[in-house]
């Protein structure tokens, strides 16, 4: 993050506080006046399981073991987890904070990456992170949302555990539909080649952060890119996974979220 970047999060942070002062937040569940999401419904949200794939993090019924999909050797994620599940009411305020410009909830809901970071699983490798890197927008689709949501929980979860965060590494340098407007196969072609990673990713651990993992498309695309600029491992942190008992599909590494 550059020193004006640095400087221009600080002075929103500080407006974004300076507004809650005179005009006290709504709860985002329940409109309770005080808190952006108040504790009470904070407590709603459904933690990811405990019983994953210690590569992907899907639900597997045998914990520190591999499901049968991360076989594949050209999965280029050494792990990836998700901090809840992508269900009521956590659905409904990521769809605010995305959609409907309420970048105000980019705080508290990184208050449930960080939880996530400080579990037992993290522990042996949060130390020798080099840097946390958002998953990046399209210039385009900046302009048009006004920030990145992953960007700005990435922030969040950097300024509370004192890491590195990188935007300077990874680009997106071609437009893309949403993945959400496409079926899970055509997910992974839809982000093929779209993101080129800087050389100054050479011989870095990294953390990608997003804000929902799903088939896995979007997060394996980057780690390519910074693989193949030489980052010597690319981990993957998001807020949210599908709920399996929603219909979701076990995924094939060839897609992703």
């Amino acid at each position: 993050m550059s020193h004006f970047d640095a400087r221009l999060s600080t002075l929103h942070t500080w407006a974004e506080q300076g507004l809650d002062w005179f005009f006290p937040p709504a709860c985002a569940g329940c409109g309770r006046l005080g808190h952006h999401i108040c504790p009470r419904c904070a407590q709603l949200v459904i933690p990811a399981p405990v019983s994953v794939c210690q590569r992907c993090g899907r639900p597997h019924p045998t914990p520190a073991a591999r499901c049968p999909d991360c076989a594949d050797p050209t999965f280029p994620l050494h792990r990836v987890r998700a901090a809840a599940l992508h269900c009521e009411p956590l659905r409904h305020w990521i769809h605010l904070f995305k959609y409907q410009g309420r970048r105000d909830l980019g705080a508290p809901l990184a208050r449930y990456l960080v939880a996530a970071l400080d579990l037992p699983d993290w522990q042996s490798t949060v130390g020798r992170l080099d840097g946390v890197v958002p998953v990046p927008l399209h210039p385009d689709r900046l302009r048009w949302r006004g920030y990145n949501q992953s960007e700005v929980l990435a922030s969040q979860l950097c300024s509370r555990r004192q890491l590195p965060l990188r935007t300077d590494l990874l680009q997106r340098t071609r437009p893309t539909r949403a993945q959400i407007e496409l079926h899970p196969h055509e997910r992974s072609r839809n982000v093929a080649g779209a993101f080129t990673a800087q050389p100054a990713s050479q011989g870095l651990y990294l953390l990608l952060v997003d804000d929902v993992y799903t088939t896995g498309a979007t997060l394996s695309a980057c780690a390519r890119a910074l693989l193949a600029a030489g980052a010597a491992r690319v981990d993957a942190l998001t807020l949210a996974m599908p709920d399996s008992l929603h219909g979701v599909t076990r995924h094939t590494h060839t897609e992703n979220a």
